[in-house]
């Protein structure tokens, strides 16, 4: 496969299903090394302009042993995609959840927005550290199986979120939930890439701000079926 048949953006084709998982201690290492060498280089260029000859020098690898992991630039994106979200559920199972529990003794005065205002700000907070994941996040750069997975309500990030309601505040697990669940996933997204677009912290703050009312607002309105 020679680096002309590959494309220097974004695919739109999932083709995560075809990469080549690796098994053995060393192929975890080269992975990871292909992994990191792409975190670094899009922390300083635009997606756009790398290419999978630039990661595999980067990476310290032949382009040969970057192509028997991953067929293309995509599946690279994806990979580090689902990295970074496996990174922030950790993150959100830790610092959000496990501390809330003790709020929750007293659920008559407990207010169900403060659990997705934090994990906005967590969420907010990741993406100021890993420029990497906030360069792949904004735009359609991670392919849509792989967002559809991550943020399923059922498979992906909002399983933390859906659970969390499910089991502490007794909300019914119906589909209307799932619904709600997916539309504060998409939107939460694209409010917070906009807010990233503003000129300063305190216009951007603003944005996150509405964005948390008006998302726990829908989220917990009452009425859900």
């Amino acid at each position: 496969m020679s680096e002309r048949s590959q494309p220097d953006c974004p695919i739109a084709a999932p083709v995560a299903a075809h990469r080549r998982q690796p098994v053995q201690d060393r192929s975890l290492r080269t992975v990871a090394r292909i992994l990191d060498a792409t975190s670094s280089l899009l922390a300083h260029m635009a997606l756009e302009e790398i290419t999978t000859n630039q990661i595999a020098a980067a990476a310290g690898v032949s382009i040969g042993a970057l192509y028997r992991f991953f067929p293309d630039k995509q599946t690279i994106i994806d990979a580090i995609a689902v990295r970074h979200v496996g990174q922030f559920r950790e993150l959100v199972e830790a610092k959000i959840l496990r501390p809330l529990l003790g709020e929750m003794e007293d659920l008559a005065n407990f207010n169900p927005d403060a659990i997705l205002n934090n994990m906005i700000d967590a969420y907010v907070a990741y993406l100021e550290a890993h420029p990497d994941f906030r360069a792949i996040s904004f735009g359609r750069h991670i392919s849509a199986a792989t967002k559809r997975r991550e943020a399923s309500p059922r498979t992906g990030l909002p399983v933390l979120l859906k659970n969390f309601m499910l089991e502490r505040l007794g909300i019914p697990n119906t589909p209307e939930l799932d619904r709600r669940l997916s539309v504060v996933s998409e939107a939460g997204e694209r409010l917070i890439a906009y807010a990233f677009e503003q000129p300063t912290r305190a216009e951007r703050d603003l944005i996150l701000g509405e964005t948390k009312k008006m998302l726990a607002g829908y989220l917990f309105s009452a009425g859900q079926d």
